[in-house]
């Protein structure tokens, strides 16, 4: 039975931040499937107008599990997910991963999750401004996306690298057919 990857929706959800990952991690050859998970089971629409029925809320989501993905999107900024703070600890508690891009990495700065670790998020500035309860400033890197201590965190133009991290951590695929993948989706076909 494949394993489900949790990628938290919400109503304006960032829908290209999880395209990369999910349609690689969702291949039939991987052992994970990816399901989707919301505050409740309503549907919820995309900034793309995609509009998604949730597999899980936080209430009701399963206990084994193997990654969970925070999205960004504006409503991290208004503080409208901080319901999913549960799932977060569980995950952290568990030591399963759990990968944090754009809004999401501030949710995670503020929540206390990126204090001690290595990670990135859109700017150290705007981390601070959007996280005052963040500390680990000392451990911001200013790269597209960080993977440390089973957490991975990217900025708002960095789906493709948060994509690569997270299939590199779970061992989706060899490494090298990860970095053939990233480098084919990075530089394309044709290079100007």
């Amino acid at each position: 039975m494949k394993k489900a990857i949790l990628v938290f929706i919400f109503d304006g959800y960032a829908d290209w931040e999880s395209a990369y990952v999910s349609s690689e991690l969702n291949a039939p050859e991987t052992g994970y499937a990816i399901k989707t998970l919301s505050l409740d089971k309503e549907p919820k629409t995309s900034m793309g107008g995609f509009r998604v029925l949730p597999d899980y809320s936080v209430a009701d989501f399963p206990a084994d599990f193997g990654m969970l993905i925070l999205i960004g999107g504006n409503a991290w900024m208004k503080q409208l997910n901080n319901a999913v703070l549960p799932v977060v600890e569980y995950a952290i508690e568990r030591r399963i991963p759990v990968g944090a891009i754009c809004g999401a990495a501030n949710f995670m700065a503020e929540n206390g999750y990126l204090n001690q670790i290595r990670h990135s998020g859109n700017t150290l500035e705007f981390m601070q401004d959007q996280a005052p309860h963040y500390r680990g400033n000392q451990h911001f890197v200013e790269e597209q996306a960080v993977c440390d201590s089973n957490v991975v965190t990217a900025n708002g133009t960095a789906s493709l690298e948060f994509a690569k991290e997270i299939l590199l951590l779970l061992k989706a695929k060899p490494e090298t057919a990860v970095l053939e993948w990233y480098n084919a989706h990075k530089s394309g076909f044709y290079r100007s």
